[in-house]
């Protein structure tokens, strides 16, 4: 028999005898209870057909399968490596080229930051079933529209590659680590404005748009790379905190047939960022968005191919700021008209615009959010959505015409939706998840979004759960004892009784636009707050104000003093909690991560009468130790707020700790610098203050290799259990 199905049975056995199953850390962070997922699911755009990365353990092999979006039927297997070992070790990711008769492979992919890495590529022409490795170790390798070049970064230098002659061309040579990038982003713009890939072609294939980075005048990061050697070793790089100086970006134009560079003339603006360029349908208009330093102003401007001229097109303006990478979506239709996500009437929705900027009609209207745009069916006039119509805390996907008429609901579970649609609009792949039901996936048809087959519904999963007896989120809204009403879950020992005295534990993140109180299966931190409650805490979420999905103006109440209503909002909901009769509490303690570390160390300095314990994991202790892109956006810089930076920043309040503080950080954080924690830990020394800490040596923000996150949440778990 099968050593896993023993082990089950096994375990069966002991719930039958001894009672409820117990989660553990062990199992949650080895991924014995992840929910199947449909890896690397494309959608393909010439043919009604999708394609899915898949793993044969058996054979320890991988490959992309290609399927049918009307019958769900796999038609082939385009590429397997157990076919191509000597070649092709593993499939870590795939682009096609436009006409999907070539695929890039990434394989043996190094990391560099959260979304940046340089891989080995290999091209498979699927007619002639050749494989050839064609690239080492450079970054964003991108098909020209034509199929017959590939645009890439090597070392910060951009090259083209040409697949017939097999033989590479280098359009700029002034590259260099730490000075001049170009073709990629830099630090601050990969992390904040969600991008790394800088440079786009034109849709003839014939010139390439990039955006040059100089981050010579940028201040330099070191931090120390212990490693097992006997030095450890300075990793250098540019990092703009807040108030410092940027990257001066300028955009430039390659001519691939001239191999002329023109640079383009933006001398307008001053201080100002590229978050984007693509080119328009027009093969001779290059579109770019220019954001202002304070973020509260944005241009989109168009760009003469061949001359370098400018013409702005649309400008937006927000008296807080513009929430650029959550209202990124902008499509342009066939006759160069575009399609545009806004926040100016108080919620984010769709808009219809000329070609020439002007506004032709709102696509969607009402007090709630257009989470996602999936995409225009120009022969049925249709726009597809995603959004929160059902409910702040669910998704759902939708459908309308494209002057806001004939609305349809697509999704039919309350939960969270989200689609990936047919290249022919009429059916789509919905994915669910609910809080009590793990992720399915299914084919739905897109006209009344009726469920065609179900692909994937984690029964297994579903079947091993039951015998754990799990407690389950219970949402509401709280209303504080300020009369602000805010998004809230509670989870209650499965053996809950009403006439016991529970101690709570608190969870929240709580950063501008982010959301925790959300319909959607669990995560890692999900079952251990249930491991948590299987051992008698009730664990509590709130949402407070700054948080997203309400419209703009609950978001942005925290602009400028970044910590003061959240921490509020927090700290006034402990005491509603509190005041429940199944409540101790003398025992309430709270928890987050990152932005949720400041929150965390907030409340237990400002909230010191409410709070019995904290833990703070990777948290800013100083606005001004953090990047300007994202602080800037809600702060503006240090000299124009310095009241805003010093009354919120918990490294101010350490006098006032009285409860116990669990403070952890890794040493290899390239995003909040452990030198937050550290001036957090000697700001508490000099106070005489006394906490706990943990440092993980090389870890970065995610704090995460081998069994680093079995010891760090068994370690959180014994202080909770010490302590609470």
């Amino acid at each position: 028999m099968n050593s896993n199905k023993i082990t089950f049975l096994l375990l069966l056995l002991f719930t039958s005898v001894f009672g409820q199953q117990k989660i553990s850390v062990e199992a949650i962070f080895s991924g014995e209870y992840t929910a199947k997922r449909m890896d690397e699911l494309q959608s393909m755009k010439n043919t009604n057909q999708f394609t899915v990365l898949n793993a044969d353990e058996a054979s320890a092999s991988m490959q992309i399968d290609l399927f049918d979006f009307a019958t769900l039927k796999k038609v082939t297997t385009l590429i397997d490596t157990k076919n191509q070992s000597k070649l092709l070790g593993g499939i870590d990711s795939y682009t096609f080229s436009y006409d999907e008769k070539k695929i890039l492979i990434a394989n043996n992919t190094n990391q560099i930051y959260r979304h940046s890495f340089t891989a080995d590529y290999f091209l498979f022409d699927m007619v002639s079933k050749e494989l050839t490795k064609i690239l080492e170790q450079v970054q964003e390798p991108t098909f020209s529209p034509d199929g017959k070049k590939i645009g890439y970064v090597k070392e910060n230098n951009l090259f083209i590659y040409d697949i017939a002659s097999n033989t590479n061309s280098q359009i700029t040579t002034d590259g260099k680590k730490n000075a001049i990038i170009n073709g990629i982003t830099d630090w601050v713009y990969e992390e904040e404005f969600s991008f790394v890939r800088a440079f786009d072609w034109s849709k003839d294939s014939k010139k390439l748009g990039f955006i040059r980075f100089d981050e010579s005048q940028v201040p330099e990061f070191s931090m120390s790379i212990f490693g097992k050697n006997l030095y450890p070793k300075i990793e250098t790089f540019k990092y703009p905190k807040a108030g410092e100086k940027n990257s001066i970006v300028s955009l430039h134009l390659y001519n691939v047939e001239t191999k002329v560079t023109k640079k383009v003339d933006l001398s307008q603006y001053n201080d100002f960022y590229i978050p984007r360029i693509e080119w328009t349908n027009d093969a001779n208009v290059l579109s770019a968005k220019i954001l202002n330093r304070h973020q509260d102003s944005l241009d989109l401007l168009f760009v003469d191919g061949a001359t370098a001229a400018t013409k702005v097109v649309l400008n937006e303006k927000d008296k807080a700021y513009i929430d650029f990478v959550d209202t990124d979506n902008l499509t342009f239709l066939k006759d160069n008209s575009f399609i545009w996500t806004s926040e100016k009437d108080g919620f984010n929705h769709i808009y219809l615009y000329d070609k020439t900027g002007k506004l032709k009609n709102q696509v969607t209207k009402g007090n709630w959010e257009v989470t996602e745009y999936y995409g225009f069916d120009e022969k049925t006039n249709t726009v597809f959505y995603q959004s929160v119509e059902n409910g702040s805390i669910n998704r759902d996907v939708y459908r309308c015409s494209l002057d806001g008429k004939y609305k349809v609901r697509l999704s039919q579970n309350v939960g969270t939706n989200a689609a990936t649609f047919s290249p022919n609009f009429q059916s789509f792949i919905n994915t669910f998840s609910s809080t009590t039901q793990p992720t399915t996936y299914s084919l739905n048809e897109s006209k009344t979004g009726k469920q065609i087959q179900v692909i994937e519904n984690n029964e297994a999963l579903v079947t091993e759960l039951k015998e754990f007896n799990l407690p389950q989120k219970e949402f509401f809204v709280m209303k504080t004892e300020k009369g602000n009403e805010l998004n809230a879950w509670i989870m209650k020992p499965a053996t809950f009784d009403p006439s016991k005295k529970y101690p709570v534990f608190m969870y929240q993140y709580s950063g501008p636009g982010s959301q925790q109180v959300n319909n959607e299966w669990n995560n890692s931190d999900d079952y251990w707050f249930m491991m948590l409650s299987q051992q008698g805490y009730i664990i509590a979420c709130v949402d407070g104000r700054g948080t997203g999905y309400k419209g703009a103006d609950f978001k942005k109440v925290t602009y400028q003093q970044l910590g003061k209503y959240e921490v509020e909002d927090q700290i006034d909901a402990a005491k509603v909690i509190g005041n429940y009769p199944y409540v101790d509490k003398s025992r309430i303690g709270i928890w987050g991560w990152s932005y949720g570390g400041f929150m965390s160390s907030n409340c237990i300095l400002k909230g010191n009468d409410v709070f019995k314990m904290a833990i703070a994991v990777a948290p800013v202790t100083n606005w001004r130790f953090y990047d300007n892109v994202y602080t800037e956006r809600y702060m503006r810089t240090p000299q124009e707020n310095p009241k805003g930076y010093d009354d919120n920043s918990p490294i101010n309040f350490v006098d006032k700790l009285k409860g116990k503080f669990l403070l952890i950080h890794g040493s290899g954080d390239d995003n909040v610098h452990v030198q937050n924690s550290m001036q957090m830990m000697e700001a508490m020394i000099q106070q005489n203050k006394q906490f706990d800490s943990q440092i993980y040596p090389d870890k970065d923000h995610g704090i995460r290799g081998g069994k680093t996150r079995i010891q760090l949440y068994n370690k959180m778990t014994n202080f909770i259990k010490n302590n609470l």
